[in-house]
Parts: structure tokens; C-alpha cells; sequence
């Protein structure tokens, strides 16, 4: 791989910082809760406004219809190397249409460090615009660079059931992807748990509650059994979890519940664990055998570990870092999953967490430190420099 001195582009992200922090304001200023598509439309029509202000016209592009949820949209640049690395982010947020007017602007640090908020500014606007940009000074170092292809979703937050064939047919292609979801305290993501939401499904037999109670099934004395014996299969020791955060049931207070539903979060750090939840939630019987209970097992992601794929990428990482003067770029493993679990799972090399520095995801204490955006910018600036050439060992 061609060896450039990576000082410069520190230099450059810190002289741009303003124009970044602006962008970043200005993508966020545009609400994408995602659940509603005329946001989403015009979010990402926004979203593209400012990479092609930024980049030029991409050389290929391609927006991809999401039906029920927001498009996918990829915008192809092509390099000078022979390389090819995709950066891929979600627009779409957590919050829905009219937060932003009752946002509370976040409180300064105790030792006075500024703070950014806004629905969605970690998560993930800001590694939006920091990647778009990351192109853009490594584009004017006049460094060889590999082909970039941007590829952002509108429907993450709520699984990538649109997009996930369109990530995983991209990572297939490329020699890396570097996923601009928000660092862990400036820590990327090297391991992530896997995920379902499981729906179970709850039939009883309905009666008067004060006439004949002894004639009836209770779908709800059945769930709450269900969801007792649910959380006894999580296992915190291994990285077992096991939610149920949503319940519905019943038609009226005088007739002993026909129907009960419940949507259940799981989280699981290896498919041995994963094979493990199957087979005990199938196995949980209820007092009551009149009662019926099926169970959707809905896995979303898989689990995405460090594995011989991505940890020469991990190392690319951290060698750019130290040119770039840090002491150390740390990684971890969180309880979140993203769309880098799926292309982990097809064995391309991938790093997650190359976005913000800040904190609070889904909450409304969600906020970006400005004074880290340049080093950011820099960091994923340096990768694509080094990556103008694959990877050595990288699968075909």
C-alpha cells in the first residue's frame, strides 16, 4: 500500500471544522423519525444536497425505493486506486416529526467543553457528514484513493428491512466498509450482539368474567406466565438479554382475555446462544392447556465478533490513528447491534463506531462534542488514503 504522510489531513479537517460542524446542523435540522416517509424523502434529498456540494456529482447513483420505510440511496465516486471501500450510515432517527422544536439545547461540560444536541446528531447524522467530508480533504491531499461508494438507509433504526440486501450485496463487492455509526467514547465497534424481536402470540377462550369465569382461558394469565419464564432464559453472565417491552391484551375488563400479545428484545453475543433462546422459549409451557402461544423468532441481526476479516482493518486503524498523533484508538464490544453486523457476518472485513465522540443515543440527552469532529473526520480521511490499495489477505 502507497505510505502518505497523514499530518496534513489533520490540519485540513481542523481548518474545515466549522463548514463540517454546519453541515452537521443542517442534516440534523432536517427531522427522519423513521416512520414517516415525507421526512425520510426530504432528509435524504437534503442529505444528498450537501455530498454533492461537497464531493461533485457522483460518478454512479442509484436510490433504491424502501415501499414502507425510507429509500436506500448509494452514490458511487471513483478512485484513483485500485481499491474499493464502502461508508455506510443511516438517516433515519428514533424521533418522531416535531421533536426538534422542543429539543433542549445540552449544557456545556463542568469544565466548560461544548456539547451539540439534536434528534439524531449522534445517532448518526454526525458520522453522515463527517465521512462525506472525510472524502473531501483526502481528495485534496492529491493522495491516491481508492473508489468510495456511500451507502445510506432510511430504515436502521427499525431493522434494515429494506436495506439489508443492499448492504450485504455491496459488502460482498468491496475490499472494506467502515460504518459511521457513532464511536463508544472514541472507541470503534469491533463486536456487537445479534438481535431479534420476537412477537408471541397468545390465544385463550373468552367468557363473562363475573357469569362464568371457570368457562374461560385467560390469554393474559397466560402471557404474564410466558414473560416470567421468558426472562429466566436470559443469561447476563454470557450476554444473554431478554426484554419484554410491550404488551397488549384483552377487549374489556368483564371478559376474561381472548388474545394477548407481546413483542420481546433479545440480544445474544454468539449463535451457540442464539440456538440456546430457540430452544427454551419454545419450550415454555403455560398452566393453562386450553391455551394456544406461538412465537414468532424474529432474529434481525447476527452477532458480529472481531474475527480474521476485520482485524487487519482494526490495525489499519490504529496505525492511521498514531500517525495522526493520537496516544491510542481503543475498541470494544456493546450491547447495540448496526448494519455492520450483517456484512460481519459474511466474513468481509468491517469496523463500526467510526462516527461521533459524544453520547445519549435514543435519549434526549443525545449530544456530540464539536471539538472531536475534526479528528474524526481525519481518522476516516486517513483510511481511505491507506485503503487506495486492498488490503493484503482481504477475501476475494
Amino acid at each position: 500500500m502507497t505510505a502518505v504522510p497523514a499530518d496534513d489531513l489533520t490540519a485540513r479537517a481542523h481548518e474545515a471544522s466549522a463548514r463540517i460542524v454546519a453541515d452537521i446542523l443542517s442534516l440534523v435540522h432536517h427531522e427522519t423519525g423513521s416512520d414517516d416517509l415525507p421526512g425520510l424523502a426530504a432528509g435524504l434529498d437534503h442529505l444528498r444536497e450537501l455530498t454533492v456540494s461537497r464531493l461533485g456529482p457522483p460518478d454512479r447513483e442509484e436510490r433504491h425505493p424502501g415501499g414502507e420505510y425510507g429509500d436506500t440511496l448509494t452514490l458511487t465516486y471513483t478512485g484513483t486506486g485500485p481499491g474499493h471501500v464502502a461508508l455506510i450510515g443511516h438517516y433515519d432517527t428514533v424521533w418522531p416529526t416535531g421533536t426538534l422544536a422542543g429539543w433542549e439545547p445540552p449544557a456545556p461540560d463542568a469544565d466548560g467543553r461544548e456539547k451539540l444536541g439534536g434528534p439524531g446528531i449522534f445517532d448518526m447524522k454526525t458520522g453522515l457528514i463527517q465521512g462525506v467530508w472525510a472524502l473531501a480533504l483526502a481528495r485534496e491531499s492529491g493522495a491516491p484513493l481508492p473508489t468510495v461508494t456511500f451507502l445510506f438507509n432510511g430504515d436502521e433504526e427499525i431493522g434494515s428491512l429494506s436495506s439489508r440486501p443492499l448492504i450485504e450485496e455491496l459488502a460482498r463487492r468491496v475490499d472494506a466498509t467502515l460504518v459511521l455509526e457513532p464511536s463508544a467514547h472514541g472507541a470503534v465497534k469491533t463486536s456487537r450482539k445479534g438481535s431479534g424481536i420476537f412477537r408471541i402470540t397468545v390465544t385463550g377462550v373468552e367468557a363473562h368474567a363475573g357469569l362464568a369465569p371457570q368457562d374461560g382461558a385467560s390469554a393474559i394469565t397466560a402471557l404474564s406466565e410466558f414473560v416470567v419464564a421468558a426472562a429466566k432464559v436470559a443469561a447476563p453472565e454470557r450476554g444473554t438479554t431478554i426484554n419484554t417491552g410491550l404488551v397488549q391484551g384483552g377487549s374489556a375488563t368483564n371478559v376474561v382475555a381472548g388474545r394477548a400479545t407481546a413483542s420481546v428484545d433479545i440480544r445474544v453475543t454468539s449463535r451457540a446462544e442464539q440456538d440456546r433462546v430457540d430452544r427454551e422459549l419454545d419450550a415454555v409451557r403455560v398452566s393453562d392447556p386450553r391455551v394456544r402461544v406461538e412465537i414468532d423468532h424474529a432474529w434481525n441481526r447476527p452477532p458480529m465478533t472481531l474475527d480474521a476479516a476485520s482485524a487487519p482493518l482494526l490495525a489499519l486503524a490504529r496505525e492511521v490513528a498514531r500517525e495522526q498523533g493520537r496516544d491510542e484508538l481503543p475498541d470494544t464490544a456493546v450491547g447495540g447491534a448496526s448494519d455492520a453486523n450483517f456484512v460481519a457476518a459474511l466474513g468481509r472485513p468491517v469496523l463500526c463506531g467510526m462516527g461521533a465522540v459524544g453520547d445519549g443515543a435514543h435519549a434526549r440527552t443525545e449530544f456530540v462534542y464539536p471539538d472531536t469532529v475534526p479528528a474524526q473526520t481525519a481518522l476516516v480521511a486517513g483510511m481511505l488514503r491507506r485503503l487506495a490499495d486492498p488490503l493484503p489477505g482481504t477475501p476475494a
